[in-house]
């Protein structure tokens, strides 16, 4: 397990509407070209990262990789700007071998900001030039859980004085772990040391165990409202919902919610409105469930053939009445709750391939993430507006004017999350590894 500065990062790529990404050629015009994805390279040229377009990037590896992770909420502070910066995480493997699958709680600190071009630094020594990159270099503590099974997905909550994370097993079964122990334990070396040393004779055991799905799924969210209330969707299609009980486990209706007529996808909580989820399916359908009304009747909304293919994921942005929708025919839809379930009120066709995340930004009310089986993390902002007289350059012209920022260098993206306490940071894992970063556009 490592992490290191992304400052090389060969073939890594970022771009916007500008210069985020160089194209570089051996030609007598050396100047960098904007790199659109999908375009193909010359055997004369390389791509190269352009480090003026990120304000932060580091890239990290975890052996077997980590397709869910969240991101936790810390005691370090709000609205975080000073560098270097700490993160912590929690996320779960996807290994061969179902018996060597691990939750990993871990540390992310001593993130700097990006190198200064080399027509920026001042002539140094070398000396001073390495002895400043140790003390810069990026750092990551794992404290580890033994699972069963690959997790489909991981999500995180605080729920008194403790942490908590949910997971899905590929076994069909969800776990709530307390992860409080292990969150101390890698901000200190003796407490790991010894945590590792316990963990070898007794190890870690799930606070609660629900084996009533009848498949496994990916459908996972904790209530922002109300604290430890729960909610779990399969690939059969049942969604149950779990609320705690006084004696630290919970009670989980039996009663699936009855509407969806293929694999849940994806689940979102309201930010504001405690009985109040979405969720979106393999069966092409936007779902709007109130809780309060008994299962088989609290299907309120339903938006059918949202996308042409598997709707994959939704976000509910935490300002306004809007949710954000992605799907197999790699389409972002944005649909206006007020109108819902009427056709969207944005659309948004830049991914070559099917969405596999998407995420509103927490303050930033016209600001969201996706991301693609393209490889790519695009950064838009539904706010802009092309003006009729500016003046765009002709490789940029099909490119919507929203579209802030691509970012890549990663294979098989498969989740993303921005960070709410430190305003503009991005996480994002795939099959080659995490990412984190803060661009200069957000």
């Amino acid at each position: 397990m490592s992490m290191e500065n992304e400052e090389p990062m060969e073939a890594s790529s970022s771009e916007s509407e500008d210069d985020e990404m160089d194209e570089k050629s051996d030609t007598d015009d050396d100047r960098p070209k904007t790199f659109l994805p999908g375009q193909e390279l010359k055997e004369d040229e390389q791509l190269v990262c352009d480090q003026s377009a990120y304000v932060m990037l580091h890239q990290a590896q975890t052996g077997a990789p980590c397709l869910s992770f969240d991101i936790i909420q810390d005691n370090l502070g709000n609205d975080r700007q000073q560098f270097p910066m700490t993160a912590y995480l929690v996320a779960g493997t996807q290994a061969q071998s179902a018996h060597l699958n691990n939750i990993l709680v871990f540390k992310m600190s001593n993130l700097h900001q990006t190198s200064k071009g080399e027509d920026e630094e001042s002539e140094s020594e070398d000396d001073d030039d390495e002895e400043e990159d140790e003390e810069q270099k990026p750092e990551m503590t794992f404290a580890v859980i033994k699972n069963q099974g690959c997790v489909n997905r991981i999500r995180a909550t605080n729920f008194k004085n403790s942490v908590l994370a949910a997971s899905w097993s590929e076994l069909g079964r969800v776990d709530v772990w307390n992860i409080t122990q292990q969150l101390q334990a890698v901000d200190e070396p003796a407490l790991l040391e010894r945590y590792n040393l316990d963990t070898v004779a007794n190890p870690v055991k799930p606070l609660y165990s629900f084996n009533g799905h009848q498949l496994e799924g990916f459908g996972l969210d904790w209530c922002p409202t109300e604290p430890g209330v729960l909610a779990t969707g399969d690939c059969r299609r049942d969604i149950h919902i779990w609320k705690p009980n006084e004696a630290g486990t919970w009670t989980v209706d039996q009663r699936p919610l009855v509407g969806h007529t293929g694999s849940v996808e994806d689940i979102q909580w309201s930010p504001n409105e405690r009985n109040v989820l979405a969720t979106c399916s393999v069966d092409k359908t936007i779902r709007i469930w109130d809780t309060r009304a008994a299962p088989s009747k609290a299907c309120m909304l339903t938006a059918e053939n949202a996308h042409q293919n598997d709707v994959n994921v939704i976000s509910w942005n935490s300002k306004e009445p809007f949710i954000a929708s992605g799907g197999d025919d790699g389409v972002l839809h944005i649909w206006d709750l007020r109108q819902f379930p009427t056709a969207p009120v944005g659309t948004f066709k830049h991914h070559t391939a099917p969405i596999t995340s998407v995420e509103w930004h927490w303050t930033e009310a016209s600001v969201l993430a996706s991301s693609g089986e393209d490889n790519q993390v695009a950064f838009w902002d539904l706010a802009v507006e092309r003006d009729d007289n500016e003046v765009v350059e002709e490789e940029l012209k099909n490119l919507p004017p929203q579209l802030l920022f691509i970012h890549q260098g990663q294979t098989d993206i498969k989740e993303l999350h921005w960070h709410k306490q430190i305003p503009g940071v991005m996480v994002t894992t795939a099959h080659t590894g995490f990412n984190i970063f803060k661009t200069i556009s957000v």
